[in-house]
């Protein structure tokens, strides 16, 4: 089975930074797409970040370079470092995994978070002003 757990939520002030990490068992990242998603209170899960199998990265447009997106095949996990944090970032992050050959066939995108099949429990970001 594929699972993933993030971790690393907190409280930070504004400017402020954050690095999330979401352990991965059951898959091989030769397979898969890693992302980060985040969702608040009464909204749709918002895309942040994905990694691909060849290293390649995708951040949504709203990151503007704050974000930084690894990943340690060694140890199972991917990153988010997170900085110059606004309350505007203030939500629930989760990671979360799609299979690469699902993407490449078309039936999903790496941006949209309904072609995400495998989630972990996610872990809360506060950010004060």
């Amino acid at each position: 089975d594929v699972q993933l757990q993030a971790s690393g939520g907190g409280v930070v002030q504004a400017g402020g930074s954050l690095t999330l990490s979401c352990a991965v068992s059951g898959l091989t990242f030769d397979d898969f797409v890693i992302g980060w998603f985040r969702k608040g209170p009464g909204e749709d899960y918002e895309g942040v970040s994905c990694i691909r199998p060849n290293a390649g990265t995708y951040y949504a447009d709203f990151v503007e370079g704050r974000f930084t997106i690894s990943r340690d095949r060694v140890m199972n996990m991917v990153y988010l470092r997170m900085n110059a944090l606004s309350p505007e970032d203030t939500n629930v992050y989760y990671c979360a995994a799609v299979e690469k050959k699902f993407v490449d066939a078309g039936f999903g995108r790496i941006e949209d978070w309904y072609s995400f099949g495998s989630w972990g429990r996610g872990t809360l970001v506060t950010v004060s002003s």
